[in-house]
């Protein structure tokens, strides 16, 4: 491990994030990991990464971070406006920070959750065999908590290199401009009836402010399930739950593993990068579609990644 990062401040939540630990569900623990795990890969493979390796996740407020020796970073995800000693640099883009530069974001413009990685990856505690940063536990990551002023963070690993130029082209990033969730019917969609089905893929819903990573809470046209109470059964990230008062939840990285509510939609893996960029406040509708369809989408966003695999 090698001093690579030093944090002078560390933004409104910064915290440690790989892939998680789906292999811990079955034992009740939260698969956790990045929000948006487009931008997460992304940005490990613009620097030469594995796409699992542990990366920085930075929520509305970037942090400020000191260079300890020369490395290379990308940042990807939201913009908040990322700087090099004062000047602006281009996310989605390798960056090469020189001993003592210092990396910076002046200030968001778009989007919530943005990525931080540097070549060789952030060295992290594993835990469940992952570095992802569990704060209700308090384990993984840094320490098991967000960073603070004073961390110094180390390179999980040597640098596959150091002299490489890569860029996502803007076409294949995904369009976190469009606030629409593509989704497939649920298992308890017949739960609903035909008014609510209409409901829930025609109406906008609001991000309401009691969302956090478990789950976005939707303000917006009551659904009204009918059926028996349904026994606790395994839950996804993309999950749209309805609960008794009728207000969908969609259930994000931290969701818990289990639950009982009915699963009226789930939202395909492609529009999971939109869905982490929400901040509460935003509107939003859901939009139904084939499973053939989103395989289609997820295809091509695995294609878009496929592309910073070769130098270019």
């Amino acid at each position: 491990m090698t001093a690579v990062l030093r944090v002078i401040e560390p933004g409104l939540l910064t915290t440690v994030q790989d892939l998680g630990r789906p292999n811990a569900i079955s034992s009740g623990v939260q698969a956790g990991g990045a929000m948006d795990r487009f931008a997460h890969r992304a940005a490990n493979l613009l620097v030469g990464n594995d796409p699992g390796e542990a990366t920085l996740e930075c929520t509305l407020r970037g942090p400020q971070l000191v260079a300890e020796r020369s490395c290379l970073v990308a940042i990807t995800g939201a913009d908040l406006d990322p700087r090099v000693n004062g000047a602006s640099v281009p996310a989605w883009s390798t960056i090469r920070l020189g001993a003592g530069e210092r990396l910076t974001f002046a200030g968001r413009r778009a989007g919530a959750r943005v990525y931080i990685a540097v070549a060789g990856g952030v060295e992290g505690q594993r835990w469940l065999g992952s570095r992802s940063t569990n704060l209700m536990a308090g384990r993984g990551g840094h320490q098991g908590r967000a960073l603070r002023p004073g961390d110094v963070l180390a390179t999980a690993g040597e640098p596959k290199t150091q002299n490489v130029d890569r860029q996502l082209a803007e076409t294949l990033r995904p369009a976190y401009t469009d606030r629409t969730l593509y989704a497939i019917a649920g298992p308890h969609i017949k739960r609903l009836n035909a008014e609510g089905r209409g409901l829930l893929f025609e109406a906008v819903y609001t991000l309401s402010p009691n969302s956090d990573r478990m789950g976005y809470r939707l303000d917006g046209p009551q659904l009204v399930t009918a059926g028996d109470e349904l026994l606790s059964f395994g839950l996804v990230a993309g999950a749209v739950q309805v609960p008794h008062g009728g207000q969908p939840i969609l259930l994000m990285a931290d969701h818990q593993t289990a639950g009982g509510y009915p699963v009226v939609a789930t939202v395909v893996s492609a529009s999971m990068p939109i869905a982490a960029q929400l901040l509460p406040g935003d509107e939003v509708r859901f939009a139904e579609l084939t499973i053939e369809r989103a395989l289609q989408m997820r295809t091509r966003q695995a294609q878009a990644l496929a592309t910073l695999i070769t130098p270019a």
